[in-house]
């Protein structure tokens, strides 16, 4: 026995002997996956994704004993090159989306053209470059064994048939033991791959990546693969959906008139109406950051617990939901990838009641593809760039022509939208407020009109015992300062575009629906700051101290909150003027719209928010929201929200059913065409018969 033992153990020597450098690519691998989820999910430690990452190095050493001893360095260093790069590229990804990269947005690189400072300023940390200590631990270990004539002692030893062959069964081995360790679950969310962060948090950074790869080339290799399952799905879906025509208070109060909307770039609710300040606005040295916004969330009706389901299209996601009451695709970016299929659109739905429709962007019409999506969208003009916008050098902010101008611009085409057309429906995209909001100190300096974020206070002097004005940094010279200015510059623009339009008497039968279109993309911790500021010491109260506030995950996700706002000019007073708390997404907002101006659209996913009594929105990540919990899919845990209710595993389960459900229906009506294919294809009727709802609970 001892013999033996003894056998054994020179065996195990000699083999780890003879492959320390694969051992080390094995190693260094592994920690690199744990320090990526360590630094996005924070699970660095579970068992089941670090076995999957050992697995997904296994397998790619087997190919090294392809190549002889002195060669495989090569071999080894690029892959860490590469498995590096996707730790770096999640990390860095993860921080703005809180989701994981896909090769499906290399159809959107184009748009990075004016951004890249956003990444530096933003998003990039130079401790991201963490993992390339891999290459440096990888290089010395080379060196070493080259200089101790390793690789000439292996080779004369080595049989590669020999070696190639055991790596496989190592490989199978680890394989077998992490596919022990699989759910169902798990599986069927790898096959779906829209839940990134589960995929991440169970299979690892690397199995996740290529799997993304997989579905990735299946997609566009062809585009059919899955078709007839999809298309079952989508005529049992609206088979089986509820008659959501219900009448209300609401049906067709604005039936016939003008709308103007406003596509409200990086706003955020916190600043109309801020929870942590009790429902006050965000305001800084005692002034107001948006006091229009204010002003007309008060007069009219204000959806205060709004949400944008914007996945990596951002903006143009947000646009697409907002007129198709359908979810972001999970593969790709539906305006980059995904024009060329049928959407049932408010635009379209407006132009069946008369309406001319128009959109309008000092930006190229290039941007986000809206030369070809804006069409799709149904719009009938486009007012885009310097076809339709004189733009002087002095009146750019940063990524293009400033608010102010671009408003009073569009006043003109807005005009001739009246003059010509009986009724109309126009979008104006704002431009100025956009991530990283570095312009806007540059234009204050120039004009003048500088909008302080520093901190001013009264302080006795006790030598003196008079009163001093004081003066602490406070937000000034951070991007979430930049960011209150470029708000406040952007609110004050929108300010003179209403006083302008009520001048020309273009709001006299006009309504005007305000979104903003996602959040600001900004750091937990200048909220931290900004919430914990102490400016006697110009620093930041740590957990403990009085008035600590806990910015944590699931804070800055209820922060992200953006406003929706519907205004007349002579809705104040009215009974229709009112805040509205109740949870809402943007793909509620075309059924919503829809009941008010006298339109349907029976593939949307969203709900009449006045119709529907524990409304949820679903994110494209797989977290989802409702008035009493906000889920996180990746985590399978909840923040309660609404602490008087109890939550009970049924409510969980139905919402995790329904929010995997729509984010599946809305995918394939997109990826399949299923809107152009199925429904409305004389020959693949809808069924007629109304079943179980697949919806939302009904008033």
């Amino acid at each position: 026995m001892k013999d033996t033992l003894k056998i054994a153990l020179s065996k195990l020597k000699h083999i780890i002997t003879t492959n320390i450098l694969m051992i080390t690519f094995v190693i260094t691998t592994i920690i690199n996956g744990m320090i990526a989820r360590g630094m996005t999910l924070g699970n660095a430690f579970d068992i089941k994704p670090m076995l999957a990452d050992m697995t997904a190095a296994l397998l790619v050493s087997i190919f090294a004993y392809l190549f002889r001893p002195k060669n495989r360095f090569k071999y080894f260093f690029l892959w860490s090159i590469i498995f590096c790069l996707v730790c770096l590229i999640n990390t860095i990804y993860y921080k703005n989306y809180i989701s994981f990269a896909s090769f499906s947005l290399l159809s959107t690189a184009s748009q990075l053209g004016d951004y890249t400072d956003v990444v530096f300023k933003n998003i990039f940390d130079f401790k991201d470059l963490v993992y390339l200590w891999q290459l440096f631990c990888l290089i010395f270990v080379h060196l070493q064994l080259r200089r101790k004539k390793h690789y000439v002692e292996v080779e004369e030893h080595e049989k590669r048939k020999i070696c190639f062959l055991n790596m496989i069964v190592i490989t199978l081995i680890s394989l077998g033991f992490f596919m022990s360790m699989l759910t169902g679950t798990d599986i069927s969310r790898l096959k779906k791959q829209w839940n990134r962060g589960f995929i991440v948090q169970e299979f690892g950074i690397y199995t996740y990546q290529a799997n993304d790869l997989v579905s990735y080339i299946r997609t566009k290799v062809n585009s059919m693969f899955g078709y007839d399952e999809a298309a079952k799905k989508f005529r049992d879906f609206y088979g089986e959906k509820e008659d959501d025509t219900k009448t209300n208070a609401y049906t067709n109060i604005f039936a016939g008139k003008n709308v103007i909307v406003i596509h409200a770039e990086s706003m955020q609710n916190f600043l109309i109406s801020d929870d942590t300040f009790d429902g006050e606005p965000t305001k800084i040295n005692g002034v107001e950051v948006t006091p229009v916004l204010n002003r007309i969330a008060r007069e009219g009706m204000y959806f205060s617990n709004f949400y944008a389901e914007d996945g990596t299209g951002t903006s143009s996601d947000s646009e697409f939901t907002f007129n198709t009451s359908l979810l972001p695709t999970t593969i790709g970016t539906v305006f980059m990838d995904y024009f060329d299929r049928e959407y049932v659109t408010t635009p379209k739905l407006l132009k069946e009641l008369g309406y001319t429709t128009a959109s309008m962007h000092a930006n190229e019409a290039s941007a986000w593809n809206r030369q070809n999506m804006h069409p799709s969208l149904g719009y009938d003009k486009m007012y885009f760039y310097k076809d339709a916008y004189d733009i002087p050098d002095d009146e750019i902010i940063h990524l293009g022509l400033n608010d102010s101008s671009f408003f009073h611009q569009s006043v003109a085409h807005i005009k001739e939208l009246d003059e010509t057309s009986d009724k109309w429906y126009t979008l104006l995209i704002m431009l100025t407020n956009h991530t990283p909001f570095s312009g806007i100190t540059e234009w204050e300096e120039k004009t003048g009109n500088v909008f302080d974020v520093d901190y001013k206070y009264e302080k006795v002097n006790e030598e003196t015992g008079e009163v001093e004005q004081l003066t602490a940094p406070f937000m000034d010279g951070t991007i979430l300062g930049n960011y209150f200015k470029s708000a406040h510059y952007a609110d004050a623009s929108l300010g003179e575009f209403i006083d302008e339009l009520d001048t020309e008497g273009l709001l006299d039968d006009t309504v005007l629906v305000i979104y903003g279109d996602h959040d600001n993309k900004i750091k937990r911790k200048f909220y931290n700051r900004f919430y914990n500021y102490v400016p006697e010491t110009d620093s930041v109260k740590k957990e403990g101290d009085e008035g600590y506030i806990q910015v944590d995950e699931y804070f800055d996700e209820l922060n992200r909150s953006v406003p929706f706002i519907i205004w007349t000019k002579d809705m104040k007073g009215t009974k229709y003027n009112q805040e509205i708390t109740k949870t809402m997404g943007m793909i509620d907002v075309q059924p919503t719209l829809g009941n008010m101006f006298g339109f349907h659209n029976k593939y949307a996913l969203g709900h009449d928010i006045f119709n529907v009594e524990d409304n949820v929105v679903v994110f494209p990540s797989g977290n989802w929201l409702t008035d009493k919990i906000y889920y996180n899919s990746a985590k399978d845990e909840y923040r309660q929200i609404d602490l008087n209710s109890a939550i009970t595993l049924d409510y969980i389960d139905y919402y995790k059913k329904y929010s995997e459900k729509a984010l599946e229906i809305s995918n394939d009506i997109i990826v399949y065409d299923l809107i152009k294919k199925v429904g409305e294809n004389p020959n693949n009727e809808l069924l007629e018969e109304v079943g179980e709802p697949s919806g939302q609970k009904k008033n």
